[in-house]
Formats: structure tokens, sequence, C-alpha cells
């Protein structure tokens, strides 16, 4: 295809774009978690804020594919309650994205995960004595913040996990109303990063459409890989991949 050739990558840097095109699809059908390595792959193929446009479109396919599978499975009430605060998020991330550097942005993401990830880890502790917080500061908080890190680096899945997993989803209305709500927010911030990023092109768009078998792969993989996972062992692969996310993020 003429748009990807146009690219001019080396024969490893379109190696690691297709694992990152297959991640989106894993893990928007199954590990949200495997969406992390995505961030710095891309990143490093195509430098920093310009990589956010490259990863946007993809990610779009990869939540169509997750919708396939759990579009029956949302819980609208909470996607509702964190939406408007989420659009707060946002644009303060379309702001910051031009004031802050990216060295700065993935310190603050990082120190968010860690806090959540402890609160995860204390949760998980106290089990059914553990007591949701349930005033309105909670939900904004949880939404600006998912808003944020998904402008930021698209990084807002940890944040997001976190919070479905502490409101006591299980398997597939975590995933229903994980795809649900990033297939919002994604399509928001197209014209956000149109506008004022000014990263996304029909270049970009026929890379995404270039990538859509690796895509297809990962997302198909996935679905196979979570039925098979248990509700135990996927909320301490959930932590697991959230501490991972958090550390890499750091380096």
């Amino acid at each position: 295809m003429e748009i990807i050739h146009s690219f001019n990558l080396s024969l490893w840097q379109w190696v690691w774009v297709i694992i990152a095109a297959f991640l989106v699809g894993f893990s928007k059908t199954g590990m949200s978690g495997f969406l992390m390595p995505v961030i710095p792959i891309v990143a490093s193929v195509f430098g920093g804020k310009e990589s956010t446009g490259i990863i946007l479109p993809l990610l779009i396919v990869g939540d169509a594919f997750a919708l396939y599978y759990y579009r029956r499975h949302a819980d609208w009430s909470n996607i509702r309650k964190l939406l408007p605060w989420t659009y707060v998020g946002l644009i303060i991330g379309v702001i910051a994205g031009s004031n802050v550097n990216d060295k700065q942005f993935k310190m603050f993401i990082a120190i968010s995960v860690i806090l959540c990830l402890v609160i995860l880890i204390y949760m998980e502790k106290k089990g059914e004595n553990f007591k949701v917080p349930k005033g309105a500061w909670f939900y904004a908080a949880m939404g600006a913040l998912s808003g944020f890190t998904s402008m930021i680096g698209n990084a807002a899945g940890s944040i997001f996990s976190i919070y479905l997993l502490a409101m006591g989803f299980k398997k597939n209305g975590f995933m229903g109303t994980t795809a649900w709500f990033f297939f919002i927010v994604n399509l928001s911030k197209v014209p956000l990063q149109v506008l004022f990023w000014h990263n996304i092109s029909f270049k970009t768009l026929g890379l995404t459409i270039g990538m859509l078998p690796a895509i297809a792969a990962g997302a198909l993989l996935g679905a196979i890989v979570i039925k098979k996972v248990n509700e135990k062992q996927f909320r301490i692969l959930i932590i697991v991949m959230t501490a991972v996310a958090a550390v890499r993020l750091l380096l």
C-alpha cells in the first residue's frame, strides 16, 4: 500500500509496529494491561506526541473488536457518571500537551498509576471489608484522571481498571464497560488531536488500515485467552500488569 510505504521505516521498525498493533487487539479483548507496551514501542518509532496520533486510530479499531465480543455487558450507569469528568480531564490534557514535555507526562502518569495500585492492593487485602467511596468526588477524580492520562499518553487503561475492580466488576462486566467507555473516549479525542495537536492525517489512517490484520489476530487471541482465565486469576493479572505499566513509565 502506497501510504504505508510513505513512512519510510526500516524492517525492524515495521516488525515493532506490527507487534504493537497485535497487542492493541489483544489488550482490547483480553488483558487490558498489555496495551502499556504499545506506548513506548510506538513512541520509539515515531516520537512522542506524533506517536499518540498513530496509536489512537489503532485503538479505535481495537475498541470496535472489543464491542463485537462484549457490547452487551456494559454498566451504563457507571459510564454516565464518569464521562462528564472524563471530558474535563481530556481538555486539561490537551492544554498540558502544549506546555509539558514527554518526560514530565510519563512521570505524572506513573505516579498516578502507582498510587492507584497501592489502593488496589490494599483493597484486595481488605476483601469484603473494603468500602468503595460513594461520593461524587470519587467519580470526579477517577473520571478526570482517566481523561487526562488517556489524552496525554493513552495510558488510562490502568486507572480505569482499578476503578472497575474497586467497584467489584466481574470479568464480562469489566470487559464490556471498558470497551464502551474507551470507544466513546477515543472517538472524542480524534477532533481534539486533529485540531490542536495536528498529529492525525490520512497518512496515519492509512497505517491503521494496513495494520488491520495484526489487530484482528490479536483481538481473536485475546478473546480466546480471556475465556480460560477465572475471576481470581483475572484480578491478579490486572494487578500485575498495572504494576508493570507503572514501572515501565518510570524508565
